[in-house]
């Protein structure tokens, strides 16, 4: 009966409710549970129906402080081993570095001829700038822009005349001195282009005055249109200098080639509308075959004579660079007078009749 009894009073209507305490945490919580049956006890003799022991008190848990003390010692040690980066081992840079010498040599030789083709094509677009320059000069003044010097050398020459090869005069590896004044059907003026270029530029005095106090258009002699015929980029370059001549125009008035090399132009100046110029009238270096008026770039020698040095353009200007091999380069030989204009040093000229 008094299992029974418990029963009752624990599943009856005079019960007391049962309270179960319960502590927060931060991260949780956590009841502490004391089933109804086991905290009811028998009822003692003499004691009234109604009275129930009270529930005993729940065992105490550590306190918020202390438990949170629990988790701090699961945190990661921070005076323990530290895990380092991860990094490029000796081996692996060493390979990175092969890797990059060998696309290095790979892509220097075709950098190198990238730059060669664009200095070509610089190249001609700035010969054929000139002749178009002179021929605008030419429509513009009825004459050449030449001094009166040099058109009088032209007038002296015999066989009818011949024209001037403006660049002055150069030596191969060979010893071969160009232009040869021996032939007279091949004639050069001993002179740079800066004449030309002061008329086509219309520059009255030299930007160093250490060149002369005024060029050959003095006063706009040649120019009084005062007309810029040519606009070429100017490089600053002087001579005296040490160091490599630069591309443009420099104090000088001398305009070079991308390679630092004169421009070399030639005029009709016999005005018969043929161009002679001083290398390319060779026979040697323009005639096709033996016995052949017909020559290399469409140049043919239109005198009768065969094997003369009378190679000519059908035209009135010719202008042309010695290519990436003249004097201002590491490379000695720039012509070769004895070779076809295809063959050897000859086949780097850029040419403006081309």
């Amino acid at each position: 009966m008094r299992s029974k009894d418990t029963t009752d009073l624990a599943c009856g209507e005079n019960h007391l409710p049962v309270r179960l305490p319960v502590e927060w945490h931060d991260c949780s919580w956590q009841p502490a549970i004391q089933l109804p049956g086991a905290a009811i006890q028998q009822r003692p003799a003499g004691l009234s129906a109604g009275f129930i022991k009270p529930l005993p008190m729940p065992a105490l848990l550590p306190h918020p402080a202390r438990r949170k003390s629990l988790f701090k010692l699961m945190k990661k040690n921070p005076s323990g081993p530290r895990r380092f980066e991860a990094g490029f081992t000796l081996v692996e840079l060493l390979t990175v570095i092969a890797i990059i010498a060998i696309l290095a040599a790979l892509l220097l030789p075709v950098l190198s001829r990238v730059r060669l083709s664009a200095y070509k094509n610089e190249a001609k677009i700035q010969v054929n700038d000139i002749a178009t320059a002179i021929q605008a000069y030419d429509s513009a003044y009825g004459r050449f822009p030449v001094s009166p010097y040099a058109q009088q050398l032209a007038a002296s020459f015999s066989a009818g005349g011949s024209d001037i090869t403006y660049g002055g005069y150069y030596t191969n590896a060979s010893g071969l001195t160009w232009p040869n004044t021996t032939t007279p059907t091949a004639s050069a003026y001993d002179a740079t282009n800066s004449e030309v270029i002061a008329i086509l530029m219309d520059y009255t005095n030299f930007p160093n005055p250490s060149y002369g106090s005024s060029t050959v258009n003095t006063n706009n002699e040649f120019n009084p249109q005062k007309t810029q015929f040519l606009n070429a980029k100017m490089s600053g370059w002087d001579p005296n200098q040490p160091g490599s001549p630069l591309p443009g125009v420099g104090n000088d008035l001398v305009y070079r080639d991308p390679w630092g090399n004169p421009y070399l132009i030639s005029m009709d100046l016999n005005y018969d509308g043929q161009c002679q110029d001083a290398f390319y009238g060779y026979s040697a270096v323009s005639q096709k075959q033996v016995g052949s008026q017909t020559g290399y770039n469409a140049l043919i020698n239109p005198t009768g004579t065969p094997n003369s040095n009378n190679f000519r353009f059908h035209g009135t200007v010719m202008v042309w660079s010695m290519g990436p091999y003249g004097p201002g380069t590491p490379h000695a030989s720039s012509f070769d007078p004895t070779l076809p204009a295809t063959a050897g040093i000859n086949k780097n000229h850029i040419l403006s009749w081309q």
